[in-house]
C-alpha cells in the first residue's frame, strides 16, 4: 500500500500544535531506576500505556534550557535559565551559541565553551554550491531560547529546537528538535533493520566504537564498530537536507513522536552542520565535499574475495582458492586472516605457511592478489616493539605513573618504565596500542617501516585492519573469556580506576552504550572491550576518552599512506571502525554478522548507510561470518553480494567451509553472478570514479521515502516518494543510467516482489531479458537457477567488458555497450578509465580517459556518438560490441558508417531479433575509442 503523504504532513503539524504534548525526554536512562530517583532529580515520573512503545517513565519537566543574555552579531551568549537543572553535572552558567556561513550554502551552528576539547580531524571543509540556503532564527518565551534553521526558497523549518531540552555540562550536552517529517537516514554505526528511522515510538542508538557483532535477528540498538553522527531527512516537498554533528565523544540519539529527535553526548562542543541540498544526491556532495570524497579503489580490489578465518595453514587456502578457481568462479584476491601470523602477531608468518611468499608470486602470475590482517596492538615483548621505542614512536599511556598496572608492566622490560597502557589481544603476551595522534610523526614512520619490511617478505597488494576501535580483550573483567580458551595464555587482564572517581572511566552520565550494554551498570563500562577512557595520547594532549572513537580513521589514514608509499600503487585498504571521513582512506565491511536470513537482508540496509556516509567502498561477510551456513542461504548472499562493491567471502573459525566450491549449485549460481558483476565492472568503477571526483554514492535507494527521480530521456520531471522497507538498491543516484537491484532475502522464495518506479525498465536477468518490464509493484520468477533480478532503466548508455576470471584480464577483453533507450529513443552514459592502479594525487593531473556516450534513433536509423571529454594515455581494447534494447526494426548492416567511413559489419555474430527487439552489433575492432575526440557511428534501417 502506498502511504497518504497528506496524512504524513498533517500529522506532524499536530504533534508540534501548540498546547499539544510534546515528546517526552528521558531523565532516567540508567537501568534499574524507580520513582524516588527520578523525582529527587526534580524530573516527572508518570507510567504511560503501551501505546507508545517506548516512553519513558521519568522525564524532565518542561524549561530545561537556556535564555538569551546579549547578541552581538551572529554570536549569542546563553544564560541558564530557571528551569530544571542537569542532573549529570553542574551547568554551564554561561555558553556561546556562533552562526556562520560556508560556501554560501552550509550553515553551521556552534554551541559550546571556548577552549573546550574538539576532535582533531583535518576535513576539507569544502562546499558545493546551490541556489538553496538556510536561514537561522532564534525565538523565546518563558524563560527559554531556542532557534530554528529554515529552507528560506520554501519558509519551511528543517530544525526546531522550540521542544526544549538545551543542557550543557561538562560531561552531558543535550539537543532536541522537531524534524520536518518523518524520513530521516543515517546515524551509526548500527544494525537497521529498515532504511528509514522509526517515528511511531522512542528508539535509542549508542554511538561508541566497540568491538560489537551486529545482531540482526531481532530489533538491537546497540552501538557497533564506529560513530557517524550524520542523517538526511526527506521533507514532505520532496526537498532533502543533511545534517552533521561533529562530536567524537561517547553519543547517542533518540528518535521519539513528534516526530522528533534528542541528541546527547558527553563532552566537546554541539558543533553541527546543515546542507540544504535540494535533492539527496546534492546532499551527499555537499557532505562529503565537507568530510572528504571516497578514495579510488584499485580496480582489482572491486573483484571478488575469498577469506576466512581459521584456515589451518597454507595448504587449506590453497584447496580452496583451487577449488573456486577450478569451478571457474571469477576471483581475484585471497585473504589472509590472522592464521598466517606467528601467535596472532602483526608482520610475522608461522610454519603451516611456509611458503606465503612463493604462493603469492603464484597468485600474482595469476594475475589474483592477496590482503592480509593487521591489528593495531603489539605485543610488548616483541622485536616490532623494540624498533618502536628505538624511533620514539609513541602507544596510549596511562594519564601518569601512578595508574599503571605494575603487576603487568614489570613483566616486560621494554615498557617497564613507561606509561604504556598494556592489554590483551591475540597475541600470547601484553600488547601496546600504537598512537597515531602522535604529533612527532615517529609513530606513523615506525609503522610504515613495519609494513615496508613485512612486505619485503610477503608481497601483499592491500590491507586489511581489524580490532581498530580499539578492541580490547577482557577489560575490567576478573576471568575475561581467554581464561577458558587454550589457544590463549592466562594473561592479566587491564582494569581501569572504576572507584567512583574516575570521571573518565566513570562519568555521571554514560550514554546507551553502557545502559544497554550488559543490562546493568554493575558489569559494563564505556572501556569495555577497550582501553581505559582515562587514557591519554599525544604526550597528554589528547584524552582517550574524546578521542577512542577517532583511533580506527587515525590508524586508516597511516595506513592508507604507509601501502601507496611501499607499494608504489594505490591498492585498498579496508578497516573496521570508522568516523566521518574514514572513507577518504578505507573501504568498510559490515562486520562479524550471522549466517541469518535477517543478516543477509540487514546488509543490503548497511551497505546503503554507508554510502550515505561516504564509504562506498562496503560490504558484509559473503554467506555470514558467525555460524554455520547452509547452500540456500549462501547462494542467495553470493547473489546479492556480486551487487556490493567489497565483495568477499568470510566466515570464523571452528565452522565449515562456506567458499561457493562447497555447493556445485552455489558454484553455478556465483560464477553466473560474478561473471555478471566482471561484464559490468567498467560501470562499476566509473561509479566509484564519480564517487571519488564528485562525491556521490554508488549504491542507491530507490524504494523508500526518498525522494525517487523519473526521468524522460535523462530529464526529470517528476518526484514520487515510497514508503516500504527498503531492500533494493540502484546502482547510481540521480544520474539516468542506473542498474536496479532486487536481491532474493527470503528462504525458500521462488519469486520476488519489487517495486519498479514510474519510467522505462528493462530485463537483465533470465526472466525476460531485454524486454521491457512494465513499472510498478511487480512479482518476477526468481529460481536458483536465475540471476537475481536485476533491471536497466531505460536512457542508459552502460559500459561493460566480456568477462574472464579476473579483472586484470578482462580489462584487455574489448570493451562492449549496452544500450537501453528511453521511450523518446535516446540513451546516454560515461566511461571513466585508468590503469586500475597508479595512485590518486589529484583528479586534474590524474591520467585518466572519460567517454561521453549519447544515443539517438528514429524510425529511419540511429546514431552512436562518443566524445573523449578527458584525454589519457592509458592504452585501451577497442569497443567490439554494442547491445540495443528495444531497437524497433531490422538495421541495414551495410549502412554503417564511422565518422563517414564505411564500417563492414560482421552478420555472422550480429543479429536482430524481431520478437525481443534486441539489436546486437558485434564486429572485431570495431571502435577504436582513441581514434578522434568525437566519433560517430551511424547506420540506417531496412526500408518497409
Amino acid at each position: 500500500m502506498k502511504p497518504n503523504l497528506q496524512y504524513f504532513s498533517l500529522l506532524f503539524l499536530l504533534c508540534v500544535e501548540p498546547g499539544i504534548a510534546g515528546p517526552r525526554i528521558d531523565c532516567l536512562p540508567e537501568p534499574s531506576g524507580n520513582q524516588t530517583v527520578c523525582e529527587s532529580r526534580g524530573c516527572i515520573w508518570n507510567p504511560v500505556d503501551n501505546d507508545i512503545d517506548g516512553a519513558p517513565w521519568c522525564y524532565f519537566k518542561d524549561g530545561v534550557g537556556y535564555n538569551l543574555a546579549s547578541q552581538i552579531g551572529s554570536t549569542y551568549i546563553l544564560r541558564k535559565n530557571n528551569g530544571p537543572r542537569n542532573p549529570w553535572g553542574a551547568d554551564f552558567e554561561n555558553i556561546q551559541l556562533r552562526t556562520s556561513t560556508i560556501g554560501g550554502s552550509v550553515l553551521n551552528v556552534k554551541i559550546g565553551v571556548d577552549g573546550r576539547y574538539e576532535p582533531p580531524v583535518d576535513f576539507p571543509r569544502e562546499t558545493i554550491s546551490t541556489s538553496e540556503t538556510l536561514s537561522f532564527t532564534t525565538a523565546s518565551s518563558d524563560d527559554l531560547f531556542w532557534f530554528s534553521v529554515i529552507r528560506n526558497s520554501t519558509n519551511r523549518k528543517i530544525f526546531d529546537t522550540s521542544l526544549g531540552g538545551l543542557i550543557f555540562s561538562d560531561q552531558f550536552l543535550q539537543l532536541s528538535t522537531y524534524l520536518p517529517s518523518e524520513n530521516m537516514y543515517g546515524w551509526g554505526e548500527n544494525a537497521h533493520q529498515s532504511l528509514k528511522h522509526n517515528f511511531s515510538r522512542y528508539l535509542t542508538w549508542g554511538m561508541l566504537a566497540r568491538d560489537q557483532p551486529p545482531n540482526s535477528g531481532n530489533l538491537d540498538t546497540m552501538n557497533l564498530y564506529g560513530v557517524h553522527p550524520f542523517y538526511m531527512c526527506l521533507e514532505p516537498d520532496g526537498n532533502a537536507h543533511g545534517v552533521f554533528i561533529f562530536n567524537s565523544n561517547p553519543q547517542e540519539v533518540t528518535t521519539a513522536p513528534g516526530p522528533s529527535l534528542i541528541y546527547r553526548t558527553i563532552g566537546g562542543n554541539l558543533d553541527i552542520y546543515f546542507f540544504p541540498g535540494p535533492t539527496p544526491a546534492l546532499v551527499t556532495q555537499q557532505y562529503l565535499a565537507f568530510i572528504g570524497k571516497p578514495f579510488l579503489p584499485s580496480y582489482w580490489a572491486l573483484g571478488y574475495q575469498l577469506s576466512r578465518y581459521g584456515y589451518s595453514g597454507l595448504d587449506e587456502m590453497k584447496q580452496r582458492v583451487g577449488a573456486v578457481r577450478d569451478a571457474g568462479i571469477p576471483l581475484d584476491i585471497a585473504v589472509a586472516d590472522i592464521d598466517y601470523m606467528n601467535r596472532y602477531k602483526d608482520f610475522s608468518t608461522n610454519d603451516n605457511w611456509a611458503g606465503f611468499e612463493d604462493y603469492v608470486k603464484q597468485m600474482h602470475g595469476w594475475n589474483m592478489k592477496m590482503i592480509p590482517i593487521f591489528d593495531p596492538a603489539v605485543e610488548a615483548d616483541y622485536l616490532p616493539f623494540q624498533r618502536a621505542m628505538s624511533m620514539g614512536a609513541k602507544f596510549i599511556e596511562w594519564d601518569d605513573y601512578s595508574q599503571v598496572q605494575q603487576d603487568i608492566q614489570k613483566l616486560y622490560p621494554m615498557a617497564k618504565d613507561t606509561k604504556i597502557m598494556l592489554g590483551v589481544v591475540w597475541p600470547d603476551h601484553h600488547v601496546g596500542f600504537p598512537d597515531f595522534l602522535d604529533s612527532t610523526g615517529k609513530t606513523q614512520a615506525w609503522w610504515r617501516d613495519e609494513l615496508e619490511l613485512y612486505h619485503s617478505k610477503l608481497t601483499f597488494d592491500g590491507i586489511w585492519i581489524d580490532m581498530n576501535e580499539p578492541a580490547n580483550f577482557g577489560t575490567n573483567e576478573l576471568h575475561p573469556w581467554y581464561f577458558d580458551d587454550n589457544d590463549h595464555p592466562n594473561d592479566a587482564p587491564l582494569f581501569c580506576p572504576t572507584n567512583g572517581s574516575n570521571q573518565w572511566d566513570l562519568p555521571l552520565f554514560q550514554t546507551h552504550a553502557v545502559y544497554y550494554y550488559g543490562g546493568n551498570q554493575n558489569n559494563a563500562y564505556l572501556s569495555s572491550k577497550t582501553l581505559c577512557l582515562t587514557g591519554v595520547q599525544n604526550n597528554g594532549s589528547y584524552r582517550f576518552y574524546d578521542v577512542k572513537n577517532l583511533y580506527g580513521l587515525t590508524e586508516a589514514i597511516q595506513t592508507q599512506a604507509a601501502l601507496m608509499d611501499v607499494t608504489g600503487k594505490r591498492g585498498a585498504v579496508v578497516s573496521r571502525s570508522t568516523f566521518p571521513s574514514a572513507g577518504r582512506y578505507a573501504g568498510h565491511w559490515l562486520g562479524d554478522n550471522t549466517a541469518r536470513w535477517e543478516d543477509l537482508r540487514t546488509s543490503v540496509i548497511g551497505a546503503q548507510e554507508f554510502n550515505l556516509f561516504g564509504i562506498p567502498y562496503v560490504g558484509s561477510d559473503v554467506c555470514g561470518f558467525l555460524g554455520q551456513s547452509n547452500e540456500e542461504l549462501c547462494l542467495r548472499w553470493q547473489q546479492m553480494g556480486a551487487f556490493h562493491s567489497f565483495f568477499r567471502n568470510h566466515n570464523t573459525l571452528g565452522e565449515p567451509a562456506q567458499d561457493p566450491a562447497v555447493w556445485p549449485s552455489v558454484a553455478s549460481a556465483t560464477k553466473t553472478a560474478n561473471l555478471f558483476r566482471y561484464q559490468y565492472l567498467p560501470y562499476l568503477f566509473s561509479l566509484h570514479f564519480q564517487a571519488s571526483q564528485n562525491g556521490l554514492t554508488v549504491v542507491h535507494f530507490p524504494k523508500t521515502s526518498f525522494c525517487f527521480l523519473q526521468y524522460k530521456c535523462g530529464v526529470i520531471v517528476e518526484r514520487r516518494y515510497y514508503d516500504t522497507l527498503m531492500l533494493q538498491f540502484l546502482r547510481c543516484e540521480e544520474i539516468p543510467s542506473s542498474i536496479l537491484v532486487a536481491p532474493v532475502l527470503y528462504q525458500g522464495a521462488v519469486t520476488t516482489n519489487l517495486y519498479l518506479p514510474n519510467d522505462v525498465w528493462y530485463s537483465l536477468f533470465d526472466y525476460k531479458y531485454g524486454s521491457q518490464i512494465d513499472a510498478g509493484y511487480i512479482i518476477v520468477p526468481s529460481p536458483t537457477t536465475y540471476r537475481i533480478p536485476v533491471f536497466v532503466r531505460g536512457g542508459s548508455a552502460v559500459p561493460r567488458q566480456t568477462p574472464t576470471t579476473t579483472t586484470t584480464m578482462s580489462r584487455h577483453n574489448p570493451f562492449e555497450l549496452l544500450v537501453a533507450p528511453c521511450q523518446m529513443g535516446r540513451a546516454v552514459g560515461v566511461l571513466y578509465w585508468d590503469d586500475g592502479q597508479k595512485i590518486v594525487d589529484s583528479f586534474d593531473t590524474h591520467d585518466f580517459h572519460q567517454f561521453n556516450f549519447n544515443y539517438n534513433s528514429t524510425s529511419s536509423g540511429a546514431q552512436l556518438t562518443i566524445s573523449r571529454t578527458r584525454k589519457g594515455t592509458v592504452v585501451l581494447p577497442t569497443m567490439d560490441i554494442i547491445e540495443i534494447f528495444n531497437y524497433p526494426s531490422p538495421p541495414n548492416f551495410r549502412s554503417f558508417t564511422l565518422n563517414g567511413s564505411t564500417v563492414n559489419i560482421n552478420v555472422q555474430s550480429s543479429t536482430y531479433s524481431g520478437i525481443t527487439k534486441t539489436l546486437y552489433i558485434s564486429t572485431k575492432n570495431l571502435i577504436d575509442l582513441t581514434s578522434s575526440d568525437v566519433i560517430s557511428l551511424v547506420w540506417s534501417n531496412v526500408l518497409k
